[in-house]
């Protein structure tokens, strides 16, 4: 029996793909396994070769993995692209239709299945999928009855015949392939799970239920590849909480309101990918120069301009910390797993209103969009911190006197009033002003008002804004890296550890401001610093050599083809770098 396996569906795309993979992972994330998933697809609505791979665990996992045990195939550009993964006692389950061909030198077994014929004798061939998973399930002698399960109540609302023919589906699939093989076991069968509830989900759900659970009750937002989910997601839920999600023209129309909403006293946000954070560049300054809590949550694509809209990368580091004109206080938090983007997410407005500055949620589309398996959320974990906003009356002053707003003050975070607090009246403006909001162009005032903005951030103590796992005390290797990569390090780091090699692993959490005192000790006691990360141009690795320094000892692991890193290239490349 098997402690894990890699299974991958793949056609054309709009022919079911994602769903056949979220059928086979609810059912099995209910029998207790581990899942992660990674789904390959084009910027395109329909057509185009589109994959979706999953691996399933008895333990805890965080990347997918370069072999192949399974392979569903609708088509036979399917078997042609993907072929390559599997291992010499894999097997490919492939529809009869397009009559499938084995490459040369693939040592995979070919299971022909009629998929569509099957689907199309019990009514549409649109259940072809249901067929498919149902040969999967008789590979990895999994019982219907879970299956079945699932369907009903995916399909209930539907109606009780299509309940029926969709389960006939599924177990018309398990008889095909169980009569062909005459009940062989090829090895695929997964060891027992644990039965244990845990939650499966995509990371932008998760961000967005994190958003809510943190007081979020107005988002403005533009779809965008890979971010669309989260707006998706809060636009049936928000309402329930008394909330409102409004589709703007553009970015920047979606930041400009986030802000007005802030400054009202609704906690904000909007959420975009590279070429929208582009746009919401002025605003943010804006936030910045006003003192206003913003919270934006950008996920990562391929670039630059509309580059790889549907691929990994992590370029825009860079442009988060330093991408608006002039200077701002500004917090960049990347968290690495589905769950620390959930916390992440609600701790991004207490932070928002504490140091009233904008705060960049940075993930990247594997993280975002690829589905994976996190332990049941703790909602007693969340707090709401509104931080200086003022909720007693205010003295009244003499004369005309305004509210100093921007008050010049030891920890450079000023008191906050919301519109129509009495006494509180005093300008807003994004020019430079005095502490009631006037404009002002006085040198002595611009230092002092810069020097304040800028000191914000002197107190900010996050914890665990790095995770660390060290278990030497001086390692030969120290593998650092932010968001998505983290499953992949963990398990080159394991291997590597388990041949006798002493491998440290930091994840850092809070990009900005850098968590130098966290990390500085980690360099110091390593041999060689190894940065991986998803770009061509070692952003990270050169924000670590400006806040940390040791040039010398750190070298860079990059990926920037649009796909993600795997455990074994981790390994493999780490072992070269050594």
């Amino acid at each position: 029996m098997l402690k894990q396996l890699s299974w991958k569906v793949g056609g054309q795309q709009g022919e079911g793909i994602e769903s056949t993979g979220e059928i086979f992972c609810i059912a099995l994330n209910r029998l207790g396994y581990f899942l992660y998933g990674y789904r390959h697809f084009s910027s395109r609505i329909k057509g185009g070769h589109t994959n979706n791979k999953i691996r399933v665990s008895t333990s805890e996992i965080r990347s997918i993995s370069k072999n192949l045990d399974i392979l569903v195939a609708f088509d036979q550009e399917t078997i042609d692209l993907n072929s390559h993964e599997l291992q010499s006692n894999g097997m490919i389950l492939a529809d009869a239709k397009f009559n499938p061909v084995l490459p040369e030198n693939c040592e995979a077994t070919l299971l022909v299945v009629p998929f569509t014929q099957i689907a199309t004798e019990l009514g549409t061939s649109l259940m072809k999928n249901m067929v498919a998973i149902g040969a999967s399930a008789a590979l990895m002698n999994l019982d219907k009855s879970i299956f079945s399960e699932v369907v009903k109540e995916l399909f209930e609302r539907k109606g009780e015949s299509v309940v029926q023919k969709n389960i006939e589906a599924v177990e018309s699939g398990l008889n095909f392939v169980n009569e062909l093989l005459h009940k062989k076991n090829f090895g695929l069968q997964l060891e027992k799970a644990d039965g244990k509830k845990r939650l499966f989900m995509i990371g932008n759900d998760a961000i967005a239920m994190g958003c809510m659970a943190g007081g979020a009750r107005f988002m403005a937002a533009y779809p965008i590849t890979p971010a669309t989910e989260i707006m998706e997601y809060l636009i049936k839920r928000l309402p329930e909480v008394g909330g409102t999600v409004i589709q703007t023209e553009d970015e920047i129309s979606a930041c400009a309101m986030a802000i007005g909403a802030n400054y009202g006293g609704v906690r904000s946000l909007t959420s975009s990918s590279g070429p929208g954070l582009s746009l919401m560049m002025e605003s943010i300054g804006l936030a910045g120069m006003t003192e206003t809590p913003l919270v934006i949550v950008n996920v990562q694509r391929g670039g630059p301009s509309t580059g790889l809209p549907t691929k990994q990368e992590q370029s825009d580091l860079m442009a988060m910390i330093y991408g608006t004109h002039g200077e701002i206080p500004k917090i960049v938090l990347a968290p690495s797993t589905a769950e620390e983007a959930f916390y992440d997410a609600a701790e991004a407005f207490n932070l928002a209103e504490e140091y009233q500055c904008p705060v960049i949620l940075l993930t990247d589309l594997q993280l975002s969009l690829g589905k994976q398996t996190i332990e049941i959320l703790d909602l007693n974990k969340v707090l709401i911190r509104r931080g200086k906003l003022v909720d007693q009356p205010i003295p009244e002053r003499e004369g005309k006197a305004l509210f100093k707003r921007y008050e010049e003050n030891e920890d450079g975070i000023s008191p906050r009033v919301i519109p129509g607090m009495k006494n509180g009246i005093h300008h807003v403006t994004g020019v430079e002003h005095d502490q009631t909001g006037r404009p002002s162009e006085s040198t002595k005032n611009r230092i002092t008002q810069m020097n304040k903005r800028m000191r914000k951030l002197n107190s900010l103590k996050m914890p665990n804004a790095v995770h660390i796992h060290t278990p030497h005390e001086k390692a030969d290797i120290l593998f650092v890296g932010f968001n998505s990569t983290r499953g992949a390090i963990e398990e080159a780091m394991e291997k590597l550890n388990r041949e006798g090699v002493k491998v440290n692993h930091a994840h850092i959490r809070l990009v900005h401001p850098f968590p130098s005192e966290s990390i500085t000790p980690l360099i110091e006691s390593a041999k060689k610093v190894i940065v991986v990360e998803n770009n061509a141009t070692a952003q990270l690795a050169n924000i670590i050599k400006m806040n940390v320094g040791h040039t010398n000892k750190i070298v860079s692991m990059l990926r920037y083809d649009g796909n993600p890193f795997l455990p074994e290239e981790v390994y493999s490349k780490s072992k070269e770098m050594m």
